[in-house]
C-alpha cells in the first residue's frame, strides 16, 4: 500500500480528542512555537509561524486580556469588549513595540496605575474609540504615536504627558476637552497635533514649536493671540474651520507667515479676506461672511513679480459673486486654476 494512504488511514483511525477535528493541525492559523520564556500563543488568538513576534486577537469577542508571550512585539486587540487592564496583564509583554486596543470598552477606572510599567519599548499605542474620561496614568515614555481620540476626555494636564520626549504624533480629536493649559509644552518632538472636535474656547497654551500639522477645527475658538504663528517656523498645515473667529479678534498680520502650505478658515464669521503670505498654496474661506475680494490680501499689487503661489482658493458660501473678482486677478493669482465663489 502507498505510504501516504497508510498515513491517512492511521490518522482516520485515531479517536477525536474532545470533539476536535483530527486534521485541525493541517489548517490551523495558530502557532504554538514557544519562546525562551516558554510562552505559547493563547488559543483565542493567532500567532502566524512566519511572523511569530505578532499576536492577532482582534475581533474575537474578548472581555479580558489574554496571556501574552514575552517574545511578542506587535499585539492586536482592537474590536473587542475589553474594559480593564490590570497591573499583571502586561507584565510579561516587555518587548511590545505596537499595542492596538482601539474599539474596546476601556474605562479610566479600569486601567490600573502600573498597568504599563513593564512596557519600556512601546512606540505606538492606539486607545481610540473607548470610554476613557482621562488620559491613562504612567504611559510609557518611549511612545512616538499616541491615538486617544473618540473618547470622553475633558481635560489634559501637564502630568498626563510628562517626559514624553519622543512623542511625534498625538491624536486627541473627538473628545470633550475644554482646557489644555500648558500640558503639551514638554512634548519637544511633537510634529502632528489633532485636537479637533472638542470644546476648546481658546488656543492651547505653550504649544510645541516644531509642529508641522496643527488641527483645531470644530471647536469654539473665537480669537487668536498676537504673534500666535510667529514661533512655528516649521508649521505647514493649520486647520481652524468650524470655529467662531471674527475679524476684530484676529491680529491683522497673524497669517502672513512663510512656510505655511495650507490654511483652513472655513465656516467661521470672517467678513474680510485675511492677509496671507505669498508662499501659501491652499486657502479655504468658504462659508464665512466675506463681502469684498481684495487682491492685496494675497500679493503685493505694486510689485507684480512677487505673485501668490496659491493653487486653491475657496470663497463659496460668502457674500460674493463672480462679478466681484477683479479682471486682472491672474496677475496676482497666476497658479490658481480656479476661484470658487
Amino acid at each position: 500500500m502507498h505510504p501516504v494512504i497508510l498515513l491517512l488511514s492511521a490518522l482516520l483511525a485515531l479517536p477525536p480528542s474532545h470533539g476536535q477535528d483530527p486534521f485541525g493541525w493541517l489548517y490551523s492559523r495558530r502557532s504554538f512555537v514557544q519562546d525562551k520564556a516558554g510562552g505559547e500563543c493563547p488559543p483565542e488568538c493567532d500567532c502566524p509561524p512566519t511572523f511569530s513576534i505578532a499576536m492577532y486577537c482582534d475581533a474575537r469577542g474578548l472581555t479580558l486580556m489574554p496571556a501574552i508571550p514575552s517574545r511578542m512585539k506587535y499585539l492586536y486587540l482592537q474590536n473587542n469588549a475589553i474594559s480593564a487592564i490590570s497591573d499583571s496583564d502586561l507584565v510579561n509583554a516587555t518587548n511590545l513595540v505596537w499595542l492596538m486596543m482601539h474599539n474596546n470598552r476601556l474605562t479610566s477606572d479600569g486601567i490600573s496605575e502600573k498597568a504599563f510599567s513593564k512596557l519600556e519599548r512601546l512606540e505606538r499605542f492606539y486607545l481610540n474609540h473607548n470610554n476613557l474620561t482621562s488620559i491613562p496614568r504612567n504611559l510609557p515614555r518611549t511612545l512616538r504615536d499616541l491615538r486617544i481620540n473618540h473618547n470622553n476626555i475633558q481635560k489634559v494636564t501637564p502630568s498626563d504627558l510628562e517626559g514624553m520626549d519622543n512623542l511625534t504624533i498625538l491624536h486627541l480629536h473627538d473628545n470633550a476637552i475644554t482646557d489644555m493649559g500648558a500640558s503639551l509644552k514638554s512634548l519637544t518632538s511633537l510634529t502632528l497635533l489633532d485636537v479637533s472636535a472638542n470644546k476648546l474656547t481658546k488656543m492651547p497654551e505653550a504649544l510645541p514649536e516644531q509642529l508641522h500639522q496643527l488641527y483645531l477645527d470644530f471647536n469654539a475658538i473665537a480669537s487668536l493671540p498676537e504673534g500666535f504663528l510667529a514661533t512655528f517656523t516649521q508649521l505647514q498645515y493649520l486647520r481652524l474651520a468650524h470655529n467662531q473667529l471674527t475679524d476684530k479678534d484676529l491680529p491683522s498680520n497673524i497669517f502672513n507667515v512663510t512656510g505655511l502650505v495650507e490654511l483652513d478658515l472655513s465656516f467661521n464669521r470672517l467678513e474680510r479676506i485675511p492677509l496671507v503670505s505669498t508662499t501659501l498654496q491652499h486657502l479655504y474661506l468658504q462659508a464665512n461672511h466675506i463681502k469684498e475680494f481684495t487682491l492685496g490680501s494675497f500679493c503685493n499689487i505694486v510689485d507684480v513679480t512677487n505673485f501668490s503661489k496659491l493653487q486653491t482658493l475657496r470663497l463659496d458660501g460668502n457674500e460674493l459673486s463672480q462679478e466681484d473678482i477683479p479682471s486682472d486677478f491672474s496677475l496676482c493669482l497666476r497658479l490658481a486654476s480656479s476661484i470658487d465663489v
